[in-house]
């Protein structure tokens, strides 16, 4: 048998460790991503958007230390936000439009990723290890328990969302919640659930600081009922409970900032803080001296201009105010360029246009993305073959340039228009108005809209061959009419009179 001298041998270990290492410096080089998705929270309770109510050191803290955003779009309810920012593409394409809550209403319906881009995948495929952990809702994990791992996270914790015919139970996310894993669904007695989905996210963040991480964490917090929490047991009325859930999702920052300094990789991680939508409109607040009423599932700024912040001190420079104009189908993109992916299947399309060149502070923000869109609400309809349908044809949307937003109907129609350079509280209509420059607006609009499907599509899936619960078809049906003739609120601002009123019903 033919044997190599040593020092061959010797040379082949040493290129084999070499080759190793490069690798694995790499691959550590590529930044983490930790994204934080508050439900139903507008900017009237953060505190680095001047929120009068209340103090949150911890995400000020992290706008301090990063770039917050004051022109992010979220959609106006949590359905349509959180497919339009897994998917990169608006709801007028992936269809997910009216708000479905899958585990409650059945009808075999369910987000399919085998018919959308995922970020998740895309990151998973380029060598990312990843997580979720929180709330999803639109997927039943008692018909598919593989759902997360699906859309691309290879770990999990998830509250399950409310399940029909199982509602009691799994109706809990805050104290006793009912979470699902790879360990199936259970109820964990004595916990609270906010506690368990952030303590969940940490343990993985440590396992994996040696490898590209993502974790998508939303959060359960800080969407009704209202709580106490652990810090503050003794809130009682719905005031002091809400003030205490905002409170609580500020510690649950600051506790991940912690373990990021901890395990000495924060400076390799882009953590992103946003929320879905406003606050419910049950709860009112005050943002820089004015009274602002939540304007959750509403197209008004308090429904849809989101908080946004993004921090990661070994890249973004600290303190940076940015008016860019960004929505959420851009977060897609940017993840994909900020991490070096160019892993996006060809049968996909998204809408999102990459600003990490905002973020780095490479770009002008007049050169980034020129007009941002939001839309969707209510919930859906059920077709005779038990299929989700969009109760509209054309959904009404804005559409936001840097100056002027434009409210569109259902008949692809202008309805309003402001100028938020000196109206930021939609308060006086210019739609009609002779003005030169709302003309060329106007113009630019329709040529917009050109472009436009004339039908908006419905949420594709393949459809599941059996449901543990369908809610009746008639009823939901009711439930989407009634959602369409709702009056669109017209208006932020609220009296101080109907501010204490809400407050202290």
């Amino acid at each position: 048998m033919n044997r190599k001298p040593a020092k061959y041998i010797i040379v082949s270990l040493c290129w084999i460790i070499i080759l190793v290492g490069c690798k694995q410096s790499g691959e550590k080089s590529k930044p983490n991503f930790v994204i934080i998705l508050v439900d139903d929270l507008g900017k009237e309770w953060i505190g680095a958007y001047g929120a009068g109510d209340i103090k949150t050191p911890e995400i000020d803290r992290l706008s301090e230390t990063g770039i917050r955003f004051t022109n992010a779009y979220s959609m106006p309810q949590c359905t349509p936000s959180r497919v339009a920012l897994l998917t990169g593409q608006y709801p007028y394409n992936n269809g997910w439009i009216n708000h479905y809550d899958v585990p409650r209403w059945g009808h075999g319906a369910r987000f399919d990723p085998d018919k959308y881009p995922v970020f998740a995948r895309s990151l998973r495929n380029a060598g990312y290890k990843t997580c979720a952990t929180g709330k999803w809702q639109i997927n039943d994990f008692r018909l598919e328990p593989e759902a997360m791992v699906n859309g691309g996270f290879d770990e999990y914790f998830m509250w399950t969302g409310g399940e029909g015919g199982n509602e009691e139970i799994s109706n809990k996310r805050y104290w006793d919640p009912y979470i699902h894993s790879k360990d199936g669904s259970q109820t964990y007695e004595g916990q609270f659930g906010p506690d368990l989905f952030s303590d969940f996210a940490i343990d993985f963040m440590s396992e994996n600081r040696d490898n590209p991480f993502l974790v998508y964490y939303p959060m359960v917090l800080t969407h009704t009922p209202f709580v106490a929490t652990p810090l503050e047991p003794n809130a009682e009325s719905k005031i002091e409970k809400h003030k205490a859930m905002v409170r609580y999702t500020d510690f649950i920052v600051g506790k991940i900032m912690k373990a990021l300094n901890d395990l000495q990789i924060r400076d390799n991680t882009y953590v992103i803080f946003t929320t879905d939508n406003g606050t419910t409109p049950a709860i009112a607040g005050r943002k820089d001296g004015e009274f602002i009423i939540g304007g959750k599932s509403y197209l008004t700024e308090n429904g849809i201009n989101a908080p946004f912040i993004m921090n990661n001190p070994g890249v973004i420079k600290e303190g940076q105010v940015s008016d860019a104009l960004v929505d959420f189908t851009d977060l897609f993109p940017t993840l994909m360029e900020l991490s070096g992916t160019k892993e996006l299947e060809d049968k996909y399309s998204i809408d999102g246009k990459s600003f990490a060149s905002v973020v780095n502070g490479q770009q002008e923000v007049t050169e980034n993305k020129k007009w941002v869109l939001s839309m969707g609400s209510h919930p859906a309809s059920i077709d005779k073959r038990g299929r989700i349908r969009n109760h509209f044809t054309f959904r009404d949307r804005i559409m936001r340039n840097e100056r002027y937003k434009i409210y569109i109907d259902t008949l692809r129609r202008i309805q309003r228009m402001y100028d938020l350079s000196t109206d930021p509280y939609e308060t006086k209509d210019i739609a009609n108005s002779d003005i030169e420059t709302v003309e060329n607006i106007r113009n630019q609009v329709q040529e917009i809209l050109s472009f436009i499907p004339e039908a908006d599509e419905h949420p594709d899936y393949e459809q599941l061959d059996r449901s543990l619960y369908d809610i009746p078809r008639d009823k939901l049906n009711a439930m989407s009419h009634k959602g369409s003739k709702r009056k669109n609120q017209l208006g932020p601002v609220i009296s101080e009179d109907k501010y204490f009123q809400l407050n202290n019903k």
